[in-house]
């Protein structure tokens, strides 16, 4: 697990050099550079050693024939199978990393490698001979990767602030991608805050020659074009159980400690109870948030997470490290906008960087994280919520424009409310607009209403939905409504948001994040469920839960839903407000040019009135401003000084 860098075009080795220190974070234990002048080429890794801790893992790495060379992100579950195979057929290694096996990999099956990959990646690999470089990313986007076209060639990273070290880079900003945060929150791909900067998609490859993009391809979608499989319970529950269970082993994979999250959830818990399964006698160390000034019991709409994650800690006899945070984890802001390069409005992503600087403190180098769960199996209200829809999506449009005029009109005072509200404020929409809608957390109609006039004008008639409404014509119309939107789920929302704060998150601390949930054969099994298996009336993930019956308490397993953040709502209109006004005060908005003063002050009072529940799209305001005081003011990306 590492991070990676590079171009191809008229730039110098000092490029090369702040490219790779931009994210030395990603990897303490090592660094290498492989430049050539006279094509203009150049590899940089930083190395978190996890798999052949000894120097012969060292990148750049070249195969033992000198022919091809690769910078690589990543850990590759099935290596070591594949290796195997690899040298009865007479390849060479010189090392036990998967580093290796990608090379002989690609020396045998060429760019077609791709499909035989189980792992977490994202990697550049220099080909010569062939004046190539193919460039990857695995197939649900758990690791990052960023590049740029310029007029000058071009240029690739884990992280975009690496990239922003070159100056030829433009800082313009991309409108749509202030739109998309606006309304989801998180910005999906390819956009990124900026025109020049895009990020490669899930399972997409592409071939760069002479420096500029040749070719561009999917070598992997979630796989939801075929009908589900009909097949009884017991069955189900065998293959989403031995499924678990081989994700788990392989992603145990390490010769280094491996911890876990354990928050108290079914999934961090499910993999917790699968790691105590294979390694009975193992010291496992697990890791967990508590909130100070907090009472258990209803958080923002959610149960807390403490008492289930210390009831399975109990039950599993494993170590469980606390560590309590409070509003004052929000100094930590700046800092978490500069490590995501996007200003994604959650919270979250510093409660993943607190858990990750514990675990390094602690020895361990390696996490394993359950997230993945609501996004294959359902879980989250919005799948609730759309299976109800059969109910009422009969009726005729006019009728249902009416109900969603009328739920606009509810107020947003408590959770209760606002899922109401949210349940039908779209029911006018089409089919698939209305499926999107479920991602908004600001209605579109609103959100227009923020801007100021200039930056409307630039944004033209851009709608929000295109990105979403695009990856949904990929798979066919006669899907299942609710797989059709889990495909968006795992396309998207986990992708451009979880994951990547993750990634982010723990790659800060010298931590790498494995999701066994996200084994490309659990997916496999999951995908090929009947939905009646995963969503059965109130209960989501319904067959997960029978799954893991035998291994976790039943309070455990059918406990409420929560979320993995903190009290944003309560904040705002506290501790935070200080922030808030100074972030989102007139002279800011006014130099910044992208809001209007007047509409965002009207959208915090009704906020802090109860009458609309905006504090996720007002916190989405300020992190962007922070993040383009950060990423746009500055030369070179560095965490802001804001007075909190």
């Amino acid at each position: 697990m590492c991070g990676i860098g590079g171009f191809w075009g008229t730039f110098d080795r000092g490029l090369l050099e702040r490219m790779n220190n931009a994210v030395a974070h990603r990897g303490p234990d090592d660094a290498g550079e492989f430049f050539d002048a006279k094509l203009g080429l150049g590899l940089a890794h930083r190395r978190l050693s996890i798999i052949d801790l000894s120097d012969a893992g060292h990148q750049p790495m070249w195969d033992s024939s000198k022919s091809v060379c690769i910078v690589y992100n990543g850990e590759l579950y099935n290596y070591r199978e594949l290796k195997e195979e690899l040298a009865e057929q007479g390849f060479r290694f010189r090392s036990d990393s998967d580093t290796e096996v990608l090379l002989n990999l690609y020396r045998r099956d060429g760019a077609e490698m791709l499909s035989a990959l189980n792992g977490i990646f994202a990697f550049a690999l220099w080909d010569p001979q062939r004046g190539e470089l193919l460039v990857a990313r695995d197939g649900l986007g758990i690791k990052p990767l960023y590049y740029a076209q310029t007029d000058h060639g071009f240029l690739f990273s884990s992280e975009l602030k690496a990239i922003l070290q070159s100056p030829v880079v433009s800082r313009e900003l991309d409108p749509q991608a202030i739109q998309y945060h606006l309304t989801y929150l998180w910005c999906p791909a390819p956009h990124t805050m900026l025109r020049a900067v895009r990020k490669l998609e899930p399972g997409e490859a592409m071939l760069v020659r002479d420096g500029a993009v040749a070719r561009r391809w999917v070598f992997y979608d979630l796989p939801y074009q075929a009908p589900p499989d009909e097949i009884d319970v017991d069955e189900a529950v065998d293959r989403v159980r031995n499924g678990l269970e081989q994700a788990v082993r392989r992603q145990l994979v390490a010769d280094v400690n491996v911890g876990a999250f354990l928050s108290g959830g079914l999934d961090s818990s499910s993999i917790v109870a699968m790691y105590r399964k294979l390694q009975p006698d193992r010291n496992i160390q697990c890791f967990t948030i508590g909130f100070t000034g907090e009472q258990t019991g209803d958080f923002e709409g959610f149960a807390q997470d403490l008492p289930y994650a210390e009831r399975v800690a109990e039950h599993l006899g494993v170590d469980l490290h606390r560590i309590d945070v409070g509003p004052d984890m929000i100094e930590r802001l700046p800092e978490m906008i500069y490590l995501l390069d996007e200003p994604q409005a959650d919270p979250a992503p510093i409660n993943a960087l607190f858990i990750s600087e514990l675990a390094r403190q602690k020895g361990i180098k390696v996490l394993l994280s359950g997230a993945g769960g609501d996004d294959i199996f359902t879980g989250y209200r919005r799948h609730y919520a759309l299976t109800l829809e059969r109910m009422w999506r009969w009726l005729p449009a006019g009728v249902r424009s009416t109900m969603s005029a009328a739920a606009r009109t509810v107020p947003a005072a408590n959770p209760l409310a606002r899922r109401a509200r949210k349940a039908f404020e779209y029911a006018g929409l089409d089919d698939d607009a209305r499926l999107i809608s479920y991602f908004y957390w600001l209605n579109p109609e609103v959100s227009d209403g923020l801007y100021s006039d200039h930056f409307r004008t630039v944004l033209g008639g851009s709608r929000p939905k295109a990105p979403l409404a695009r990856s949904l014509a990929r798979i066919p119309r006669e899907t299942d409504p609710l797989n059709r939107m889990l495909y968006l789920e795992a396309k998207h929302f986990l992708a451009d948001h979880n994951l990547n704060y993750t990634d982010k998150m723990s790659m800060a601390t010298g931590v790498e994040v494995r999701v066994p949930l996200l084994d490309p054969d659990l997916i496999g099994v999951a995908t090929s469920l009947p939905v009646r298996y995963k969503q059965r009336g109130r209960t989501g993930k319904w067959i997960f839960k029978k799954a893991m019956e035998p291994y976790l308490p039943e309070e455990v397993v059918y406990r409420p839903k929560s979320g993995f953040g903190a009290p944003l709502r309560g904040w705002l209109r506290s501790d935070l407000r200080p922030l808030l006004d100074e972030l989102l005060g007139e002279q800011s908005l006014k130099r910044r040019g992208i809001f209007d003063p007047e509409a965002v002050r009207h959208l915090v009072d009704l906020d802090a009135q109860r009458q609309i529940d905006a504090s996720y799209p007002i916190f989405s305001l300020m992190c962007i401003e922070l993040w383009c005081r950060t990423f746009v003011d500055r030369d070179r990306p560095a965490p802001v000084d804001v007075q909190l």
